[in-house]
């Protein structure tokens, strides 16, 4: 997709050129100066009334490249609401591909008789090409999360409908080469995921597929702690806070492996009310700046401020400062809050 840094560039690139090819022939031939002059002049006029007309129809194609790009951004990460069962929400996805609105990280939340389930994922590669495999595992979880009553059946059939996708991809790409089960790079296609269920209770459960497990933030309000007392359910927007990485067993990426014949999701602990989740893809954490460091998301995290909302926000702009706005991979942050009473 054509950016407006791109298209100014082409505008002036056309003027100077031909411009400058009408100045050189006409002060190499012989003759009257000024009216060598005019005929530049009027060169000039004629180059800067094409590039207006070139500009108009680019900025009529970025109009529309961004309107498709805005329809598969809703149509695959729909918004999500600002509340789910008494627990606040907020998420953000950062395209790596340059004039993308979209890339291959995916994220969804949805509530079920069994509680809150969650689901963010990274599909291998970033940007336009990834989308197709990350609309076939967000699609099949959408489906699946009403309908399954383990964590573990949800997995699978998110695993099935990876593998169909792979196939379908490969024969579309070598139709006379793999008429059957292909062998092309279409196959090795894989996608992290982290699925995770929040019980009314605040239990949580959850099944890991090869992703980084989210952060546990936890209010701290400084005059409570002095006094030994339990922190406010509803913390200060700028409350320090206690700080836990969620940990437990991991399985492959989808699509490396089969999953096992049963996956059992385990227990990984609880989200207390005025308590925290962030959920990130490995995007943030390996996004580099110019000398190659790595973003110190642990740091952010530990200064920012625990609205959901502000949370995303904060890291969302430190990302883009460490990286001056340059991603080299696709980023998708989630954070939920425990605001039940």
């Amino acid at each position: 997709m054509i950016t407006r840094g791109e298209m100014t560039q082409v505008r002036r690139v056309c003027v100077a050129a031909w411009g400058g090819a009408a100045v050189s022939w006409e002060l190499s031939t012989p003759g009257m100066l000024v009216p060598s002059l005019a005929t530049c002049a009027a060169f000039l006029l004629l180059a800067t009334g094409c590039a207006l007309h070139i500009r108009r129809g680019l900025l009529a194609e970025l109009r529309r490249s961004e309107e498709i790009a805005g329809a598969a951004q809703r149509a695959l990460l729909r918004p999500l609401p600002g509340r789910i069962d008494g627990l606040t929400l907020a998420a953000a996805q950062l395209s790596a591909s340059r004039g993308a609105a979209v890339g291959g990280d995916l994220y969804e939340a949805v509530p079920t008789a069994h509680g809150v389930r969650v689901v963010i994922g990274d599909v291998r590669g970033h940007g336009l090409p990834a989308l197709g495999a990350a609309a076939a595992v967000l699609g099949a979880f959408r489906e699946a999360a009403y309908d399954e009553p383990s964590l573990g059946g949800v997995l699978r059939r998110m695993e099935r409908a990876l593998g169909r996708h792979v196939r379908d991809r490969a024969r579309s790409e070598h139709p006379s080469a793999c008429p059957a089960e292909p062998e092309s790079p279409a196959a090795e296609e894989f996608v992290t995921v982290l699925l995770l269920q929040i019980a009314a209770d605040g239990a949580l459960t959850a099944l890991n597929c090869g992703h980084p497990w989210p952060y546990l933030l936890r209010p701290v309000p400084q005059h409570c702690a002095a006094h030994g007392r339990s922190p406010a359910p509803d913390p200060a927007p700028h409350a320090p806070t206690g700080m836990e990485w969620l940990d437990g067993e991991t399985l492959p990426p989808l699509g490396v492996v089969p999953l096992p014949t049963d996956p059992r999701a385990h227990a990984c602990g609880e989200l207390r009310p005025g308590e925290t989740l962030f959920l990130h893809t490995d995007g943030a954490e390996d996004a580099r700046d110019g000398a190659g460091r790595f973003f110190p998301l642990r740091s952010v995290l530990a200064q920012a401020p625990l609205t959901p909302a502000r949370l995303v926000a904060g890291v969302h702009a430190a990302l883009l400062r460490h990286t001056g706005g340059r991603l080299a991979d696709d980023v998708a942050l989630l954070v939920l809050r425990n605001d039940r009473s």
